[in-house]
């Protein structure tokens, strides 16, 4: 009987050690921010060209979400506009951006602008002639952003 008695206490115990571990509802812990959070203050970063600010920002966003397709656009982006651009690691999220969504129109724009870097103008036309298929015209931001790219870089490559 004393044995019963002791494993229920034991098992009590072990339920309220269990319980006082378990999260609360403290009001001066705030939640982390989300993915959507992190996002928007990527953006600011990336406007502001503090591209630590941004990485830091996206990274944690990557850990949290690592399908997310606008996340790798953006840190593909910021890895091509730090100051010693990185274009190894601007394709790895540019690719991994266009292989979650495959019609992600600013990755298009983007890999086209990092094709121009790494002098290749023929890859960047490809993303172009994408994007007019996924935009179904030549009018969208995207396609005339990188039209516009394309066509600098033969004009200063003549």
């Amino acid at each position: 009987m004393k044995l019963k008695t002791l494993l229920v206490a034991m098992a009590a115990a072990a339920t309220f050690a269990h319980a006082a571990d378990t999260p609360g509802s403290n009001p001066s812990m705030p939640a982390p921010p989300s993915v959507a959070e992190r996002l928007t203050a990527a953006r600011k970063a990336i406007e502001a060209k503090d591209w630590n600010r941004a990485m830091s920002e996206l990274n944690a966003a990557e850990r949290i979400e690592p399908r997310n397709a606008d996340v790798h656009n953006l840190l593909g982006y910021s890895w091509r506009k730090r100051a010693t651009p990185n274009l190894a690691k601007a394709f790895e999220h540019y690719n991994t951006a266009l292989k979650l969504d495959p019609k992600h129109r600013g990755a298009h724009e983007y890999i086209g602008e990092a094709y121009l870097m790494d002098k290749k103008p023929a890859e960047a036309e490809k993303h172009l002639a994408q994007l007019e298929a996924i935009c179904g015209n030549k009018t969208c931001e995207e396609y005339e952003d990188l039209a516009k790219a394309i066509a600098d870089y033969k004009a200063k490559n003549k």
